[in-house]
């Protein structure tokens, strides 16, 4: 929990804060917009928390922050029911898993629940509590990492689940020398019947997005939804292997037809195909000027 004696000053009185820890992830802005918001290259409390509703998501942003910079001036009463609400809900079968990582720089992770072994797109923390939810929605068959940066805990997910984790050569390193399945080359692999695994260097080089029902698309660091540009983006300043690459990789990722990005940073978007595809030709049109 946050510190009372680090309490931003920036907060507004009242029950919930952020304290002077906040790595400014945005992980609380995108989940409790109601209540948090950007102040000072940090997160701040603009506005308590006045119903049930934005209470849920307060707290839900609580568990998530992955320096555990929230606080509130008592313990929650209601802390144990709001962790029964992970993974949340984001839409049909998929989900947002919360507590965030530091260790990832809190990169959001998703798990797609199925009949043929549910799969975990990038690694959350190990926290027990989502760990026995994510035993009672059927566990881990895949954990699918789309690349090296938001890996966390993949090794307590492996040893606790006994999942495949997944992962491109050009993207392997010392701390995941071991996974099970190691990606190579830029073809598109169709990992099973609804699951298309499609290679994107450049924000790594062995960055890949993972396609699941011809619909949700989990970007990682390659694509994601700019509340500064109103429009999906890259992240030219954090393009750690090669720009041209990551627009080339854009252009061929523009071939596809989906309707939802859900990406490890920045905001998520959901479109009908149409208007996706037209966002995409707006990012690259974005990406090809800098």
């Amino acid at each position: 929990m946050a510190k009372l004696k680090q309490r931003r000053s920036e907060n507004i009185s009242g029950d919930f804060y952020v304290d002077s820890t906040c790595i400014d992830c945005d992980t609380c802005r995108w989940m409790a917009p109601e209540v948090f918001h950007s102040a000072g290259e940090q997160s701040a409390v603009y506005h308590q928390p006045e119903n049930e509703a934005e209470r849920l998501l307060a707290i839900q942003a609580l568990l998530a922050c992955p320096t555990a910079s929230i606080g509130t001036l008592e313990k929650p009463r209601d802390i144990k029911d709001v962790q029964l609400t992970f993974p949340i809900l984001v839409a049909e079968n998929v989900y947002h898993c919360g507590y965030h990582s530091e260790k990832s720089y809190a990169a959001a992770s998703y798990l797609i629940q199925r009949s043929s072994g549910n799969v975990l797109v990038d690694s959350p923390r190990f926290a027990p509590p989502l760990v026995k939810r994510i035993e009672e929605m059927g566990g881990i068959r895949y954990m699918y990492l789309t690349h090296r940066d938001d890996v966390a805990d993949h090794h307590q997910f492996r040893e606790h689940f006994g999942c495949d984790r997944i992962l491109h050569n050009d993207d392997i390193t010392a701390d995941t020398c071991d996974v099970e399945i190691k990606l190579s080359g830029l073809e598109p692999v169709q990992l099973e019947p609804d699951l298309l695994i499609i290679p994107v260097p450049g924000h790594t080089k062995g960055h890949t997005v993972l396609l699941y029902n011809d619909k949700f698309l989990f970007t990682g660091d390659h694509l994601a939804w700019s509340v500064r540009l109103n429009h999906l983006s890259a992240f030219r300043d954090v393009c750690w292997y090669s720009w041209p690459e990551q627009v080339k990789s854009m252009r061929q990722l523009a071939n596809y037809s989906f309707e939802w990005v859900l990406p490890g940073h920045g905001r998520r978007y959901h479109g009908d195909r149409e208007t996706t595809n037209h966002q995409m030709q707006q990012c690259l049109a974005w990406m090809e000027t800098r």
